[in-house]
């Protein structure tokens, strides 16, 4: 497609035409003629004019043309001095569009914002000999031009620290000429890893399930493996091996972490393991030297990269293994821009690349595991801890028969367990997944509830912020001192716990314990987080409070008690996953207690003690719970054995929103029958092979930031193209207007 008319520039005969691609919300391609002289490939990064500016794209397809080429096409400007992208990329960049139906300019940003966004590389200064010493030598300028001998150059601060001095000493030599400046090459971006650094102590079952990766990375060809194990088998030492097995073959291996608080102990382990950390990916690096890191995967000198879901689009030069740690959580489900599930795109660039992708957890996806079981993914199992501890005995309080006191949150039987674990010594963690202080604040005269002036949503009370705040905008207001609507005095009331809350009760009943809360929404980010949990790891505290960050993979050594505060928080919605998340959350929470020498326990408080997930916690028969929810899962046909896709209609006016979701869902009943999907007609009574739209209706959570939102949601069978029948259907509906925008999410997570 034409970029833009230039009737002043015939084109050459014999002319070479380029379709590059821009990283912008684009799906085309656009066309450039190529200058005399400029040799281009498929992948390389090139400047181009687009409309009124000029941008970088990627070239993603070169024609020759004979002839006379045509005349309305624009020049390319430059070739960018980049590494180019391979085509393995470049045809995952098109899948993951093609599945998400989101512009492949979208996608392509994922993969190529990284070198944009950083200014040039600082210089660095050191000094090194240079002349003879001065005539005036201090004890201090004596060590510091002992310290310089060897002619190597060093920086400043690093000599005045070996000659124990400070860097005044050091700038004094300078100006006199015994030493001189130079310029310091750049700090490697990633130190080199050796997969023999130190040897594996495995157990049986590890080496076992160790060998089993390392011979499918030897393979040098495409599987999946579910690697799974119960909390503390030692599943990261397991696929370390794996990682050590790629680093020998001279390949790269990617290993994906749902949270960047998890990374503190892994890089650890790791570098424990292969003698240095591996490259870091997350929001947490700085421009510089995430364009750094970029650059050296392409050009392969950058071995391991531990990231979040976003380094599944790095340019790898020769990707050999994919791990994706943990590959249940939902922190692997991207929702806003393009919408996708980076595990499940794990997989696809895996084949894109010939490459192995291993997926660890101690409650697999059901997704993972009806794959595992059908045969489509190799499955690896550790049924045991490591060194023979044994897992956490779990109980559950019945709050309906041991109810806490009137305005406390810990029923009594787990207070005596709490002050019985920190007497001895151990520690104990109480899990509320509630941010906040309350989730509702209200007023007790006229019964005003705070709510946030941009989304039907309850303010949430943070005390110890002294702030009222919405968890889906981000809008923050002060706590008033009397109701806004009556002006009544002190009857604001918190109605419900949130961990600020539970931490205040803590205080109160233990005033000598060491407690701490842990919650994704305190000041300090992520490095605050990493030394808390170095803190706690340390024995530092006795009691922890938090939310769900504290499942995620950490190893507390002295942490022997689990006290779940609302079981039931996750299993009133209409989530068709709310069971399995329910289970995976409560599984990993809980297996936190034991990790050590001594044993655990967990006791979970409910009121359903009856419910399946809570009966399957209790008796560890995981297996029995698996067995009941995917069959659940199949009767409806819900994924893996359907498929789904929402599409939420927002707009800034309620009318215009809803009538345009309404026309969505009529265009979809007009839409002619198709070889490859059939729409289950008005009225008519579905078959099994139809695709079924529901809706629309209005979002649970109706407004977020301004927007009224109304959700459709497909169904359809799994031998159906749901992709193609939705392009047909967004082309057969009519254009959005006035600020109404149409969001496709495939195989969707959320349903708020």
């Amino acid at each position: 497609m034409a970029a833009e008319r230039d009737e002043d520039r015939p084109g050459p005969r014999g002319a070479t035409i380029v379709d590059v691609l821009t990283p912008v919300a684009v799906d085309t391609a656009w066309s450039y003629r190529v200058p005399p002289g400029l040799a281009l490939e498929p992948g390389d990064f090139v400047d181009a004019p687009l409309g009124t500016r000029a941008t970088t794209g990627v070239v993603w397809a070169t024609r020759q043309i004979e002839g006379a080429g045509p005349n309305n096409l624009k020049l390319v400007t430059a070739k960018r001095d980049l590494p180019p992208l391979r085509a393995e990329l470049r045809r995952f960049v098109d899948w993951v569009a093609a599945w998400t139906l989101a512009p492949r300019g979208l996608v392509l940003r994922m993969a190529t914002r990284a070198p944009e966004g950083a200014g040039p590389e600082p210089v660095r200064v050191g000094v090194r000999l240079a002349g003879p010493p001065p005539e005036r030598l201090t004890p201090a300028r004596t060590r510091v031009l002992a310290a310089a001998e060897g002619g190597l150059a060093h920086p400043k601060s690093a000599l005045a620290a070996l000659a124990g001095c400070g860097v005044g000493v050091v700038d004094g030599l300078v100006d006199e000429g015994a030493l001189e400046t130079v310029a310091l090459p750049p700090d490697p971006v990633a130190a080199p890893l050796d997969p023999d650094h130190a040897g594996p102590a495995l157990q049986p079952a590890q080496a076992e399930a160790a060998a089993r990766l390392v011979a499918a990375v030897a393979e040098r060809g495409f599987s999946v493996t579910l690697l799974e194990g119960v909390t503390g088998s030692g599943k990261t030492e397991v696929y370390f091996e794996a990682v050590a097995q790629a680093l020998r073959q001279g390949r790269q291996a990617l290993v994906m972490l749902p949270e960047i608080a998890l990374t503190a102990q892994f890089l650890d382990r790791f570098a424990a393991r292969f003698g240095a950390r591996p490259a870091e990916w997350h929001s947490g690096v700085s421009p510089r030297k995430r364009a750094r890191i970029w650059q050296g995967v392409a050009d392969g000198s950058v071995r391991v990269v531990a990231g979040a879901r976003s380094a599944l689009f790095l340019p790898f030069r020769e990707l050999g293994l994919i791990v994706v740690d943990e590959e249940h959580e939902g922190a692997y489900k991207q929702e806003d821009g393009v919408a996708y599930h980076a595990r499940d795109m794990a997989v696809v660039r895996a084949r894109l690349e010939n490459a192995t992708c291993a997926l660890a957890s101690a409650t697999p996806s059901i997704e993972t595991r009806v794959n595992a079981l059908a045969g489509r993914y190799r499955h690896v199992r550790l049924p045991e801890r490591f060194g023979g501890r044994t897992l956490p005995d779990l109980s559950a309080i019945d709050l309906k028969r041991e109810a806490a006191p009137r305005g406390r949150w810990l029923a009594p039987r787990l207070v005596e367990a709490v002050g019985a674990t920190i007497a001895a010594g151990e520690q104990a963690l109480l899990f509320l997944n509630r941010r906040g202080y309350a989730p509702l604040t209200l007023c007790k005269a006229c019964g005003h509830r705070f709510q946030c002036p941009n989304c039907t949503a309850w303010l949430v009370e943070h005390r110890f912020r002294r702030a009222l705040v919405c968890h889906h905008c981000g809008h923050v207001e002060r706590r008033p001192d009397s109701c806004p609507v009556c002006d009544a005095a002190d009857a604001l009331a918190a109605c419900g716990p949130g961990v600020e809350r539970l931490a205040e009760e803590v205080a109160t009943l233990f005033p000598e314990a060491r407690s701490i809360v842990l919650s994704s929404d305190f000041p300090g980010g992520a490095e605050r987080f990493r030394r808390e949990l170095e803190e706690i790891a340390r024995g530092a505290f006795d009691i922890v409070v938090g939310t769900q960050l504290v499942a995620k993979g950490h190893n507390f050594p002295k942490l022997t008690l689990t006290g779940v505060i609302d079981a039931d928080v996750g299993l009133a919605n209409g989530d068709p996953r709310a069971a399995e998340r329910t289970f995976q959350l409560l599984q990993q929470v809980t297996g936190r207690a034991g990790r050590g020498e001594r044993p655990g326990r967990g006791l979970i408080q409910t009121w359903q003690p009856d419910h399946p997930v809570i009966r399957a916690l209790l008796s560890g028969d995981a297996e029995r719970f698996y067995v009941e929810e995917t069959a659940a899962r199949e009767r409806a046909g819900l994924p893996p054995f359907g498929r789904l896709a929402a599409l939420i209609v927002s707009g800034g006016d309620r009318a215009g929103a809803e009538t345009h979701a309404r026309a969505l869902a009529r265009a979809a009943h007009r839409l002619p029958a198709s070889p490859r999907w059939r729409v289950a007609q008005a009225g008519a009574m579905p078959t099994a092979d139809d695709v079924v739209v529901l809706g629309p209706a209005e979002a649970p959570i109706a407004v977020v930031r301004g927007r009224h939102r109304f959700r459709l949601l497909a169904r359809a069978p799994k031998s159906a193209d749901l992709q193609g029948f939705l392009r047909a259907l967004l082309a057969e509906a009519p254009k959005p207007t006035g600020g109404v925008r149409v969001d496709v999410d495939v195989e969707p997570t959320s349903f708020l």
